[in-house]
């Protein structure tokens, strides 16, 4: 028997190894294996089983060293989901695997292992091997598997580790950060020699006979939920108390802790309704109107509705009947593009849904994260129904999938930048969905312009919500010209009087102000006043942000930080500012402007723990907080019902950005998070601060996009129509598709040399279509410079059939002499 084997690995193919005959009958498509892996062999990884077969292959192959799974893990299509990821994304599959499976479920031999500190110490238990393992970790605190397998001479330590792990006598370095320990409950069970009905007899006239009236209940109570077949049912379910301990002490009832996704629920599930706690929402007209399109349709659907519009009890709507009107057991996803959304989300929908709700993104630990990927493969009974996560939940092994819906469709979190595959969760939850015939569901206030097209043009269906929820006006829009401000002399720092003035009339009348700023730190630039010299990190191309609350300078592409130098590091002046100003900068200034008011502060700084943000939404939610300063996080899926005030102080710095979808995207953030206002009470107001009132894209801001401008995006005064013939013009997504090539490199005469040799290579291939080398905006991260190739392909061009051609172009570069350093990533449909 031969296996072809996934590596977690950036290669580019399978590797076929043998079975050894007594390990034939464990081995099964998407079970992990133990093998040895590389020119030295003495590398362990953990690969899934991909094929299995009797096809001996032309060189020879390494035996797998044990198998770690009684069951898949991994199923076929999950195989297929990962495989079209790469191919499109232009990675290898390993690349995919590596994302898509939880930590724990990787296993290498570069990993460490300590002593468990819980171990009782016991030698008694142990083997030789053992023994050997324990000595060696108690003059060594921590040793990597390999150097154990060295040392004790041993070349299958896995096995070995496997089982002491298991007895609890080692951990894992994963696991001594984050333990994972299947999650158990006690099960009670009738004791074998009570099992026949002469013995029950006997034992219920001895309970009678000593007037144990109590136990005898339980007793009884055990017989009917089991429907007298002697099962193990959960603890929980009988009386508590002495009577039900002297049962167990008297070793009538015996106790086993189980595992409860292993246990079938025998009792009939011809109800296929997923719970309810809470009657599902009154949907106005309007809603119903769109949930009946969406249900009505055979496409995907676009549900384009303005901000507060009520989409999420849509959503609720949606899902519920899908689950009420399918198999038990089937699924529906819900993705959300921040993590930060979920907790405010999960509230809600525990209301609808009960504990049928998983959640699973990246900031969970790695039990927990082990935990939802389990239930979302158990039987149906123990099933989580309904997913809940970002990006990553795309990867949950679902067992029968009918709805997707992907909430705030436009929002570039979406894509994955870093590390490969660098796919969009957008697009890649469409052809999930499509592969289980499941129902699509995209949401947005500003659908990008992608979505707006395929709706133009009846690749998707379009469903509308054009009012605010309860009939909510929106908020009043007023443009500040901050010119006009500084020549009146009516600036306060980086406030206008109007936006003061607003500021204090909400807090007067006992509401809530968000403003935004998409500047964290205290200051964008430290600057000298006498030769305006601008420390720089010494990784990146980059000036060091100020942070006044760690008094650093410090790099947000990398990381690097120093104090905040006295004098000029180039001429030794002591005329030092700060230029510009960032979220704690904007924070301080209130608290001055406002003595009074209880202000905080949401950014990535603020924000360093998974339970930070949680609690801050809250607070705020709860009128703990007056004013809430933050970036993008403040931005989208919040609902707060006392905001009155959204204020952007400094709007040119979303809009001056050198990329083709600047306009877009800034409309985008203004008008997702001026809909934080006005969401439950009239008087609403949002005020933008520029030095450009008749930029785009903030001349349109009071002309939103309606139905029949998205159904024919042709009208001269429409943004969409504006943006679309811009892009038409000149060549850019949404009717053509990129790729960009980022070439990564220390040194720059070997970067250039490479990019212009892939750049003609690839010239000869595809001709005009190739644009560049360029370098980027930020030429130089982490040490590594960067240049950028970038190829535009028509939508009607067989695009699939260039990629091949594509990596085999940088593949043969990187095998020239000198280029085994060169890095070289693909990306597709960047955003």
């Amino acid at each position: 028997m031969f296996v072809d084997l996934l590596l977690p690995l950036h290669i580019p193919a399978t590797y076929t190894y043998r079975v050894p005959r007594d390990l034939e009958a464990s081995v099964a498509v998407g079970v992990r294996v133990v093998v040895q892996f590389g020119n030295s062999g003495s590398r362990l990884y953990s690969a899934l089983v991909r094929r299995i077969h009797d096809q001996a292959p032309p060189y020879r192959c390494k035996y797998i060293l044990s198998v770690l799974d009684l069951a898949p893990i991994v199923d076929e299509h999950q195989f297929s989901f990962w495989e079209w990821l790469a191919r499109y994304y232009m990675c290898y599959p390993g690349d995919v695997m590596s994302v898509a499976l939880p930590g724990a479920f990787k296993l290498a031999s570069e990993t460490t292992v300590a002593i468990n500190p819980q171990w009782s110490g016991d030698l008694s238990a142990l083997s030789k091997q053992q023994m050997q393992v324990v000595t060696l970790l108690s003059s060594h605190p921590t040793m990597r598997l390999a150097d154990i397998a060295t040392a004790v001479g041993q070349q299958k330590i896995l096995p070995l580790v496997k089982t002491m792990v298991e007895n609890e006598v080692i951990l894992l370095t994963e696991e001594l950060r984050d333990t994972y320990r299947p999650r158990t409950i006690p099960y009670v069970v009738l004791a074998e020699d009570y099992r026949d009905e002469e013995a029950l007899k006997l034992l219920f006239d001895d309970l009678e006979r000593h007037r144990r009236t109590a136990q005898s209940d339980i007793l009884m109570r055990y017989l009917q939920l089991s429907h007298f077949h002697y099962d193990a049912i959960p603890r929980r379910d009988l009386p508590q108390g002495s009577p039900l301990i002297t049962l167990i002490k008297n070793g009538i009832l015996l106790v086993e802790q189980r595992d409860p996704l292993t246990i079938q629920n025998t009792a009939p599930t011809s109800d296929p309704q997923p719970p309810t706690t809470q009657s599902l929402p009154t949907l106005s007209d309007e809603q119903q109107q769109a949930l009946d399109t969406i249900r009505s349709s055979s496409r995907p659907t676009l549900l384009h509705g303005v901000t507060s519009s009520g989409k999420t009890e849509v959503y609720i709507c949606l899902i519920h009947h899908i689950l009420a009107t399918t198999p038990a057991g089937s699924q529906a996803l819900l993705l959300l593009p921040e993590i930060a959304l979920t907790e405010h989300l999960i509230q809600r929908l525990r209301r609808y849904f009960g504990t049928t709700i998983g959640v699973y993104h990246s900031r969970l630990a790695s039990s927990q994260r082990i935990e939802v990927w389990r239930r979302t493969a158990a039987p149906p009974a123990s099933r989580y129904r309904l997913l809940l996560g970002a990006r990553s939940a795309l990867f949950l092994p679902f067992q029968d999938l009918r709805l997707v819906i992907v909430d705030e469709e436009h929002d570039a979190s979406y894509k994955q930048q870093d590390p490969a595959p660098r796919y969009h969760a957008r697009d890649a939850a469409l052809l999930l969905a499509s592969q289980w015939h499941a129902a699509t569901l995209l949401g947005s206030a500003t659908p990008s312009l992608e979505s707006i097209l395929n709706a133009a043009t009846g690749k998707y269906t379009l469903a509308t919500l054009k009012h605010r929820y309860a009939g909510m006006p929106l908020p009043t829009l007023h443009i500040v010209d901050l010119r006009q401000a500084y020549r009146d002399h009516h600036m306060h720092g980086h406030f206008s009087q109007q936006l003061l003035d607003a500021i204090t009339q909400t807090l007067a009348a006992g509401k809530q102000c968000i403003i935004f700023q998409n500047r964290r730190g205290f200051a964008p630039h430290l600057v000298c006043d006498d030769c305006h010299h601008i420390p720089q990190c010494i990784h990146c191309d980059v000036s060091l942000v100020y942070h006044k609350s760690t008094a650093t300078l410090r790099c947000h592409y990398c990381g690097y930080s120093i104090p905040v130098p006295e004098q000029c590091p180039a001429c030794h002046s002591s005329h030092l500012k700060m230029d510009g100003a960032g979220t704690e900068r904007i924070e301080e200034d209130l608290q001055i402007l406002f003595p009074d008011a209880r202000i905080a502060r949401l950014d990535l700084d603020s924000a360093n723990n998974k339970n930070t943000h949680f609690q801050t939404v809250d607070d705020f939610a709860n009128r703990r907080i007056d004013i809430l300063v933050g970036t993008q996080m403040v931005t989208k899926g919040l609902d707060f019902q006392h905001v009155a005030l959204v204020a952007i102080p400094a709007a040119d710095s979303i809009i001056n950005y050198p990329d083709f979808r600047a306009v877009e995207r800034a409309y985008q953030v203004i008008q997702q998070v001026a809909g934080r206002a006005g969401r439950h009470a009239s008087g609403a107001q949002v005020i933008i601060q520029t030095f450009n009132p008749a930029q785009l894209p903030l001349s349109y801001l009071h002309t939103p996009s309606s139905e029949s401008d998205i159904r024919t995006p042709t009208s001269e005064s429409d943004l969409t129509s504006l943006l679309l013939r811009e892009r038409q013009m000149f060549r850019y997504p949404p009717y053509h598709r990129l790729i960009t090539i980022t070439l990564r490199h220390r040194s720059p005469e070997t970067l250039n040399s490479a990019a212009d040799s892939l750049a003609a290579q690839l010239r000869t291939l595809f001709g005009p279509r190739v644009v560049g080398p360029e370098y980027p905006l930020v030429t130089r991260i982490r040490g590594l410079y960067l240049k950028t190739i970038m190829l535009r392909f028509e939508k009607s061009e067989p695009i699939a059939d260039a990629k091949p051609l594509i990596m085999q172009a940088g593949d043969d570069l990187k095998k020239q002499q000198g280029m085994t350093a060169l890095s070289i990533h693909y990306d597709v449909d960047p955003v």
